[in-house]
């Protein structure tokens, strides 16, 4: 089988989308049977459950929680409706999730690609939503979060497949998301070495995650989030000289105070001579998320070229999971 690359994974983007639109199929679950959802994932596969809980935040009726660790939290019980994701299904912090959940006498759906939670979900009569093999966890995000807008759509009572669809058209041709990976990359290039700060509000609050966690694993590089308007409690205090950063603006403007403050911000960071971009967005819907997440993967693979980093392997990783199979 040949290899999938970063760059063969974004070129055929549409691919993911139009799978889960082929494959998906209703779980008949409903909010009102729920006092909150649990979704649990690691990395690529808990990224897509920290996009789809903030894009429902204002129509769900349930507080929907993301974990990323071994245990469900002590609220869950048998009204807890637990969402567990894992691309490879061997993930061991999702797979003692579920241990834990099912002691909880929790409801449980999972994703996976295969391994032990495929062969759970399967042995136990769960629902199931396949994802396609071949693919770096971490370029997958097309199937989780695809899966989990139609999942948590289907919980409020909305078929989602109209919105997943238009995402795929947006994806023939993603001419914006490819124009705007250009600029970030010419404005950063000279400073392709430095860390990244992604300046951020609440409804792309993931998403700034998601790049972050990009350039981390594909780029070699720092990532972080400053989010708004928290981080005007806190972190512009750091703001009084230019820093070896990286800027980029996510604001929906879905808040004009807010606004305000990106603004403010902003000229703070100019007038020090800091490196600012401002994506251009209007909105919060899925198609900007999904278009915003597209441009900055790029953006992430092509620093990782400039910095002669392999995009593909995770050395430390995989050290690190060595480690743990000896303890």
């Amino acid at each position: 089988m040949s290899v999938i690359t970063h760059e063969m994974s974004l070129e055929n983007f549409k691919e993911q989308l139009e799978y889960v639109l082929s494959h998906y199929h209703n779980h008949g679950k409903s909010a009102s049977q729920y006092s909150n959802i649990v979704i649990g994932g690691l990395g690529g596969s808990g990224i897509g459950g920290r996009i789809a809980r903030l894009f429902f935040w204002n129509e769900m009726p349930i507080p929907v929680e993301v974990y990323s660790d071994y245990n469900m939290p002590g609220y869950a019980n048998e009204k807890t409706l637990v969402i567990l994701c894992s691309y490879s299904g061997n993930t061991e912090e999702t797979l003692t999730m579920y241990k834990d959940a099912k002691s909880r006498n929790c409801e449980i759906i999972c994703m996976a690609a295969g391994g032990e939670l495929m062969e759970i979900a399967q042995s136990n009569n769960l629902p199931f939503y396949t994802i396609a093999t071949g693919y770096q966890p971490r370029m997958t995000l097309g199937f989780a979060l695809g899966n989990l807008v139609m999942i948590l759509g289907e919980v409020l009572g909305k078929d989602m497949s109209g919105e997943i669809a238009a995402v795929k058209s947006m994806f023939e041709n993603p001419t914006k998301a490819i124009q705007c990976a250009k600029e970030m990359h010419a404005l950063f290039q000279p400073t392709i070495n430095h860390k990244f700060v992604v300046v951020t509000d609440k409804n792309f609050e993931a998403v700034a995650i998601r790049f972050c966690q990009q350039i981390q694993e594909n780029a070699k590089g720092e990532g972080f989030i400053s989010v708004l308007p928290e981080a005007n409690h806190n972190m512009i205090e750091s703001y009084y000289e230019k820093h070896d950063t990286n800027f980029i603006f996510l604001n929906s403007k879905q808040n004009p105070r807010v606004t305000a403050r990106f603004d403010f911000v902003k000229k703070v960071l100019t007038d020090m001579g800091n490196v600012v971009y401002e994506y251009p967005l209007g909105d919060a819907s899925l198609l900007s998320q999904f278009e915003v997440i597209h441009a900055t993967d790029w953006l992430s693979i092509w620093a990782s070229n400039d910095k002669k980093a392999n995009n593909m392997e995770v050395g430390i990783i995989m050290q690190l999971k060595g480690h743990l199979t000896n303890i």
